[in-house]
């Protein structure tokens, strides 16, 4: 596939890039700061700015595309490209960064006709991470029915965005997936960060106790590729199991007293569904800290 890559030199957007492009895809990383792969190409683009983003995606993406009939088109976007959480800018600045570069590329797309759009969501649009205070889910697991009623600047970004993809979608019933990362963890981070996760349950409470290997991030983003006739869906994004060492029961005690739970869990089974991704893609999760680090107990 010719794909067009927003974020792609960014934490998450990196790995997920890289692996597309490793997979054979011809990926163009539209973003601020060049990655420097050499199997993809970087085009720095400003995707606030409505004429930018739509020039660049109706642009060549390599010189070789000169010697071809005409300007080839995209077969899909991926949309990692963000302010990736709360306290890098002003609040005001993230919303608004967030909210319009997204409603540039699906304006683009849809203009373009590019009829797969995959784009970056969030944990945080359940209203738990960014919260002031302590915040509860409403039930567990997490899925992806439960109500989206944050309250910072990020995950409001977020939530507008999702109805932005949904309101394109409905003009043109094309595929646009938006896939709800949870805490993004980088093979090394796990040695750097997990002993303290396992040390103390607490630190992972606002992450509903999930996380998401970058490595399956990528294998869950060239899944939703790869299915096409979904229309719009939003999918939870996490690896399958906790990211402590304590079990589904001992942190539904200690942290979730009264919380419904709407289903049997596995011992360590994460609270952040995600059966939908598991049904719909054929997703499964090859990865977890257990893998490099020994569980303390």
């Amino acid at each position: 596939m010719r794909i067009f890559f927003t974020g792609g030199s960014g934490k998450a957007g990196k790995h997920v890039a890289t692996y597309l492009a490793e997979q054979g895809h011809q990926v163009t990383n539209a973003d601020l700061v060049a990655l420097g792969h050499p199997d993809m190409t970087d085009l720095r683009v400003d995707l606030t700015d409505a004429g930018e983003t739509y020039s660049a995606m109706a642009g060549l993406a390599t010189m070789a595309e000169l010697d071809l009939p005409s300007v080839p088109s995209y077969d899909a976007v991926v949309h990692f490209a963000a302010v990736p959480r709360i306290l890098l800018v002003p609040d005001a600045t993230t919303y608004a960064t967030n909210v319009l570069s997204t409603y540039n590329i699906l304006e683009a797309a849809t203009r373009l006709g590019i009829g797969k759009v995959v784009f970056a969501s969030s944990e945080t649009t359940y209203g738990v991470c960014f919260a002031q205070g302590e915040r509860k889910p409403l039930y567990l697991p997490v899925d992806e029915e439960h109500p989206t009623v944050p309250e910072d600047a990020y995950a409001m970004s977020k939530v507008a965005s999702e109805t932005t993809a949904r309101s394109f979608q409905a003009r043109t019933g094309s595929d646009v997936y938006g896939l709800r990362i949870n805490n993004v963890i980088e093979p090394h981070e796990y040695a750097e960060l997990f002993p303290a996760f396992l040390e103390d349950p607490a630190l992972r409470r606002r992450n509903i106790f999930a996380y998401i290997d970058t490595r399956d991030l990528a294998q869950l983003t060239q899944r939703a590729l790869e299915t096409d006739g979904l229309g719009y869906q939003v999918f939870n994004v996490a690896n399958a199991d906790l990211s402590v060492a304590a079990t589904t029961q001992e942190i539904r005690e200690r942290f979730y007293d009264g919380v419904e739970v709407r289903r049997e869990l596995g011992p360590h089974e994460t609270f952040y569904a995600i059966d939908k991704a598991r049904e719909l893609l054929g997703y499964e999760p090859q990865h977890s800290w257990r893998d490099v680090l020994a569980d303390p107990r």
